[in-house]
């Protein structure tokens, strides 16, 4: 049986794993208690900083697991690798419950082809997932690549995201999480392989033209992640990668460009959604200014 019987008195342990980087990593945690408020949860954040090795994986599994976590999510690149799986390996042997964040290519990690061919959800009890097609592979090329350049992408990423509704679904998803830890109910993991009109029905745009924005800056975001891993991984030749990945991040810059044009419109509009927790991890809501959330 996995865990989600704890007693309604106890303060409630979230774990997050955060293996190598992807954009929904940096502020996973902080969605959740955004104004260091609440009183319901504790979280245990433990990171293996940009390094996927298996070894360093297992050991931050490790260090986790004995924080005791009802709930742990993994949010990493590339599910499939051997770091992740090793990480989910380690924490389903414990019992524990798994909510694997990541990309793209994490698909193989978690659908498998059956007898016929066809591509079927394919994980273990305890696990699900959710798959961000829309948070890409950044232009990991020594030519191109520096810290600076690795920061600045992740702050526009990070505006695309927020902006779009990304950030607020993984919000209400692992809000449900722990409002079914804290009832002591059977935890129902989300099974997401997040599309553009599903992200952006979380941010509940009033203006069209905002909506089209936003709709723009995700697929372009999507365009980045084909754009950046054939130049990571197919192409040799430095003339043909080294533009390619400058033009990726270029993208990225304009995508999120959009995202805040998108949320300039909402703001004229005074219509901009807010959903801020309360101290008991209640979710509440409000889009006008000057009202309180309710």
């Amino acid at each position: 049986m996995f865990r989600g019987d704890l007693k309604m008195s106890e303060l409630h342990q979230i774990g997050i794993l955060k293996i190598g980087a992807i954009g929904a990593a940096p502020l996973l945690d902080l969605l959740l208690d955004e104004r260091a408020e609440r009183k319901d949860i504790a979280m245990c954040v433990v990171t293996t900083g940009a390094s996927m090795d298996p070894k360093q994986c297992e050991e931050a599994t490790k260090v986790l697991a004995g924080a005791n976590p009802s709930v742990v999510l993994i949010v990493s690149p590339n599910a499939s690798l051997p770091g992740p799986t090793k990480a989910r390996e380690i924490l389903l042997e414990k019992k524990i419950p798994i909510l694997s964040i990541s990309d793209g290519p994490s698909k193989k990690a978690f659908y498998k082809k059956n007898e016929e061919g066809k591509k079927v959800k394919s994980v273990p009890e305890g696990s699900d997932f959710i798959i961000l097609p829309m948070d890409p592979m950044i232009g990991a090329r020594k030519e191109f690549l520096d810290p600076t350049e690795m920061a600045i992408f992740n702050a526009d990423l990070i505006k695309v995201l927020s902006c779009t509704g990304v950030m607020r679904l993984l919000q209400s998803e692992i809000d449900k999480l722990v409002e079914s830890v804290k009832a002591g109910k059977d935890l129902k993991l989300p099974t997401i392989n997040l599309k553009t009109e599903k992200a952006l029905a979380q941010a509940e745009f009033s203006n069209p033209y905002a909506y089209a924005k936003a709709y723009a800056a995700l697929k372009m975001c999507e365009s980045v992640a084909d754009i950046t891993s054939a130049a990571c991984f197919k192409e040799s030749d430095p003339a043909v990668y080294v533009p390619a990945v400058a033009a990726a991040h270029e993208l990225l810059r304009a995508a999120a460009i959009l995202a805040d044009d998108a949320r300039e419109i909402e703001k004229q509009n005074d219509s901009v959604l807010r959903t801020p927790h309360g101290s008991s991890g209640k979710v509440q809501k409000k889009t006008k200014l000057d009202e309180k959330p309710a």
